[in-house]
C-alpha cells in the first residue's frame, strides 16, 4: 500500500476533511485489490408463478401457506450502494478535554477521529458514485440528510464535519437507543448504516441499545459499528494514582477519587458489557470495530476496508 499520512500531517490539516479525505483514500485505494464497497445489496422486486423443474430456493412457503399456490421470488441487483453515516455528537465525544485549555485536544479527541472516518468514507463512496447521508445525534437526533452522491452534497456534509470540529459543545447528553430507533425508522430503503459513537450508556439501558440494533437490522441495514474510545483511560482507567476530580461532560457532575480505589471494579464492569456488546453484535450479524482513538483513524479504517474487500 501506498505511503498513507503519517498523525502529525492528519493533525496539520486539523479541519481540512476534504484535502485529509482526498489524500487518505487515494493512499487506501492503491493497495486494495477490491472496493469495499462492492456487492453490498440485493433487493427484491416481486413475485412470480413457480415454473415446475425451476430451483425451490428462492419460493416463498409463506405465501404458499396463505394461498397453497407456489411462487418465486425475484430479486434486482443494485447497482448503487446507499450509505447512512451516523455519528454521536454528544459531549462526551469531545473527550480528551482539558477545560482550560479547550483548543488543546480539538484534533485528537473522538468526534474529530469520527468526523475525519466519515469523510474518508465519504469520498470513497463519492468516487464510486454512491449515495451517502449524514446523521448527527446526542439525545435527539439533530441533522439528517437522505444519501445523495454530489459533489455538492458532499461538500455541505463536509462543512457541516468542521464546524462539530471546531465548535466543541458541553453539557449535551445522549440517548444512544432512542436515536438509533428513530435513524432505524428514518432510512427507509435497504442501505449501508456505519455508526460512530463511544456507547457511554448507563448498565440499566444495554437492553434498549440491543433492542435499538436489533431494529435497524430487522429494517435489513447492513450495520457497522465503531465503538470509538480513548482506550487507555476510558476502558483500562490508567490514570496515575493520585487525587483526580472526574467531570462527567454531559451534565458537570464532579467525582473526587483516586483511581487505584475503582480501577478494578470499574474495567471489570467495563470489560463485562464491552464483551455483551460484541457478542449482541455477532448475533445480530452487525460488524463491531474497536476504534481506539490513540491508534488513529487511519489504520483502523485501512484494516477495516482490506477486511471488506476481501470478503465482498
Amino acid at each position: 500500500m501506498s505511503q498513507i499520512l503519517e498523525t502529525q500531517d492528519i493533525r496539520a490539516l486539523g479541519s481540512n476533511l476534504e484535502l485529509l479525505a482526498q489524500q487518505v483514500v487515494e493512499g487506501f485505494i492503491v493497495g486494495l485489490h477490491r472496493s469495499p464497497f462492492h456487492g453490498f445489496s440485493v433487493e427484491f422486486a416481486e413475485h412470480r408463478l413457480y415454473n415446475p423443474g425451476e430451483s425451490t430456493r428462492n419460493m416463498d412457503w409463506k405465501v404458499y401457506g396463505r394461498t397453497e399456490k407456489l411462487f418465486t421470488k425475484r430479486y434486482e441487483e443494485e447497482t448503487n450502494l446507499r450509505c447512512q453515516i451516523v455519528i454521536d455528537v454528544s459531549s462526551t465525544m469531545y473527550y480528551p478535554w482539558d477545560e482550560k485549555n479547550p483548543q488543546k485536544f480539538k484534533y485528537q479527541n473522538k468526534l474529530c477521529f469520527s468526523a475525519q472516518a466519515a469523510a474518508v468514507l465519504m469520498n470513497a463512496l463519492k468516487r464510486q458514485r454512491d449515495a451517502f447521508g449524514l446523521t448527527l445525534f446526542d439525545d435527539d437526533l439533530r441533522f439528517a440528510t437522505h444519501a445523495k452522491s454530489s459533489t455538492v452534497h458532499y461538500r455541505l456534509l463536509l462543512n457541516k464535519l468542521t464546524e462539530l470540529i471546531e465548535n466543541p459543545q458541553l453539557n449535551k447528553k445522549t440517548d444512544l437507543a432512542a436515536s438509533l430507533h428513530q435513524v432505524a425508522e428514518s432510512v427507509h430503503r435497504r442501505s449501508m448504516v456505519i455508526i460512530f459513537t463511544d456507547i457511554m450508556e448507563q448498565p440499566e439501558k444495554s437492553e434498549e441499545l440491543f433492542s435499538a440494533l436489533r431494529h435497524l437490522r430487522h429494517a435489513k441495514h447492513e450495520v457497522i459499528l465503531f465503538h470509538v474510545t480513548d482506550k487507555s483511560k476510558e476502558l483500562d482507567f490508567e490514570f496515575e494514582n493520585r487525587p483526580y476530580v472526574f467531570v462527567d461532560m454531559e451534565n458537570g457532575e464532579e467525582v473526587r477519587l483516586q483511581p487505584n480505589q475503582v480501577k478494578e471494579f470499574y474495567v471489570k464492569q467495563v470489560g463485562l458489557f464491552k464483551e455483551q456488546l460484541r457478542m449482541k453484535c455477532l448475533q445480530f450479524k452487525i460488524d463491531f470495530v474497536e476504534a481506539d482513538i490513540q491508534q488513529g483513524f487511519v489504520p483502523i479504517l485501512q484494516t477495516w476496508m482490506a477486511k471488506r474487500s476481501k470478503m465482498h
